[in-house]
């Protein structure tokens, strides 16, 4: 097989891989793969809760939301997304890698230019919330595209939260 028909096959591999990541809901078998990868990593309940992802000029906001007011819900998510805003302030991603994939779109920026974002975690009456802030461009573009594959990959489990 010449060189060109190999790195072609290559690539559409990739795409092919990352379609899930590209816009809009995962197909099926996907959402399934990242609920079941979600449960080791994730100490709440996914069917009762929901992620929402708002896209900000300066980076974007996190938050995962108890569905039923659940208090034992309520304190697994805060605890999670507090040990998440310690790992993401010293480059660790290995959760939504065990998630989503080595090659989720924007982490791998977000993991060599970590030291460009400023992350707050704070409560919320059903939930938390992890605020990111930045003044690079390029990490807002990765915040943006790591954003957009949490919502494609959780499916109905996540909003992009646009009104």
């Amino acid at each position: 097989m010449s060189k060109i028909i190999w790195l072609i096959l290559v690539m559409l591999l990739a795409l092919v891989g990352c379609q899930s990541q590209a816009g809009g809901p995962a197909n099926p078998a996907r959402l399934e793969e990242v609920a079941a990868r979600g449960a080791e990593v994730m100490p709440f309940d996914l069917e009762r809760t929901t992620h929402i992802f708002k896209k900000r000029d300066n980076g974007g906001l996190q938050q995962v939301i108890s569905d039923d007011g659940d208090a034992a819900q309520i304190e697994l998510i805060r605890g999670h997304l507090i040990e998440e805003t310690e790992r993401f302030s010293q480059g660790d991603f290995h959760d939504p890698q065990m998630i989503h994939g080595e090659n989720m779109a924007g982490v791998h920026q977000l993991m060599s230019g970590y030291q460009q974002i400023t992350l707050e975690y704070s409560d919320l009456e059903n939930g938390g919330q992890i605020l990111y802030t930045t003044a690079d461009a390029e990490m807002v573009t990765a915040l943006h595209a790591w954003f957009d594959a949490q919502v494609s990959d959780h499916g109905g489990h996540a909003q992009d939260g646009r009104p």
